[in-house]
């Protein structure tokens, strides 16, 4: 299998909720079909732009965001610099101007088309983006959101991959390259990075703590946040009631139930379209910044040990991603909460200062007991029952690494690989219903909302 040549920072991303694949991926489909325009020529203008949607983008695009993100990116907007308040004013589908090169017309959010949720394209999760003169259809491009705001596109040519040292495709390879060069994981990890993104090992640890910087903030704005989340299901806040209440005289468990407040609170940012960082994914966006929170906040933990722990968390999504998906649209919740919580066992295990058997070990337990996970989000919307799900994510996360400190290496019998490839044969096996497309399990057993 060919090694893993993905950036930390391509893992690791700054942007708007509620989901990545909804949102920051459909939003880079539009802003690369702003620069792709932006040289072409025609004899006759053309007057509109289609835009169609396939897949999950379909049937839950609306409570997603997804035709406000592609908007978005049309008019030239990325996840990086866009407000979100801009994004919500477009909901109202007021016309904006697109223009790109020679080209300008109206655009709105009435022009998205919500297509076929079954198709034939290569990834469910499919965009038409068409430029038209009338019927004529001008020039087109077909874009696939695969999950984590990864995107592709048909034609799109091949990259030349900068070459890392260290090359692995799954955890044993990586285990192995520890083993024979006498590394720590973070050092392979980090020497990989400065290939495969080109700048140096000071210039990667700043921007790892602005993604860790980003990821305590959106806790603390959950934290302090009250009110109902958008959408119709009329869904109630509770990080703030949740954190409080630990303090209370006489609480038993207040660490666990303040550890359940960090993954309510940044999950809730995410679903009401604040600023989160996809870790892997929107949609688990609670989970690592958590167990981030917790370990510097309650924990004392020093952020170079944090640091750490987060480049073997992107080591662990990239075998994830590589060897399965963490697209719900692809595996199920499995693959975003799962992994998720997977990389903050890893991570918390790391930043205590474990080598990568027990490290290793965490990770695969807390995925391995996310087998299955359907992602079925009631309305379309993620919160129901996606915030919940991430303050799971998060504390099993953290019973796996305790398991992990002190079981004994020789009796454990299930590696990280294949727990892996479990997830992506369960993935394959899952009934499409159960993969974001809100038409099976909870999505239609609770009451419409």
């Amino acid at each position: 299998m060919t090694a893993i040549t993905t950036s930390v920072f391509e893992l690791f991303k700054i942007g708007p909720g509620p989901s990545s694949s909804h949102t920051i991926g459909p939003m880079k489909a539009g802003y690369n079909f702003h620069l792709a325009v932006a040289d072409l020529s025609f004899e006759e203008q053309p007057d509109n732009i289609e835009i169609r949607l396939y897949g999950s983008l379909s049937a839950t695009g609306e409570g997603h965001g997804t035709d406000r993100a592609v908007v978005a990116g049309l008019l030239g907007f990325k996840p990086e610099n866009v407000e979100c308040e801009f994004l919500d004013s477009l909901a109202d589908g007021t016309s904006r101007q697109f223009e790109s090169g020679r080209i300008s017309l109206g655009l709105s959010v009435k022009d998205v088309v919500f297509a076929e949720v079954e198709n034939d394209f290569p990834y469910a999760n499919t965009l038409l983006l068409r430029l038209r003169k009338g019927e004529e259809i001008l020039f087109e491009q077909e874009y696939y959101s695969i999950g984590g705001g990864f995107i592709k596109w048909k034609g799109q040519p091949a990259e030349i991959p900068r070459v890392p040292p260290y090359q692995y495709s799954n955890m044993d390879e990586l285990k192995a390259i520890l083993s024979d060069e006498g590394l720590r994981m973070h050092q392979a990890i980090l020497a990989n990075e400065t290939a495969i993104s080109g700048i140096s090992e000071d210039e990667i640890y700043e921007k790892l703590d602005a993604i860790l910087d980003a990821m305590k903030q959106a806790v603390r704005n959950g934290l302090t946040a009250e009110g109902i989340l958008p959408g119709p299901i009329g869904l109630h806040r509770k990080a703030k009631r949740l954190f409080e209440n630990s303090s209370q005289p006489n609480c038993a468990d207040s660490f666990l139930l303040r550890l359940n407040a960090y993954g309510f609170a940044a999950s809730e940012e995410n679903a009401a379209g604040h600023i989160v960082v996809t870790a892997p994914t929107s949609g688990s966006a609670g989970v690592i910044p958590a167990a981030v929170y917790a370990l510097e906040e309650e924990l004392g933990i020093e952020r170079e040990r944090v640091r750490e722990g987060m480049l073997i968390a992107a080591a662990l999504g990239f075998i994830a991603k590589h060897n399965a998906s963490i697209a719900g649209a692809e595996v199920g919740c499995q693959g975003e909460v799962g992994v998720a919580s997977a990389m903050a066992a890893g991570l918390i295990a790391y930043a205590n200062g474990h080598r990568f058997w027990r490290t290793e070990n965490a990770a695969e337990s807390a995925l391995e007991h996310h087998l299955g996970l359907t992602c079925d989000p009631v309305g379309g919307y993620v919160q129901i029952p996606c915030i919940e799900r991430n303050a799971m994510g998060v504390v099993r996360a953290y019973n796996s690494y305790l398991i992990a400190s002190v079981e004994n290496e020789e009796f454990h019998k299930v590696s990280f690989d294949e727990v892996v490839k479990a997830m992506a044969e369960t993935g394959k096996d899952m009934n499409a219903k159960y993969k974001e497309t809100s038409l099976g399990g909870l999505a239609v057993s609770v009451p419409n909302c």
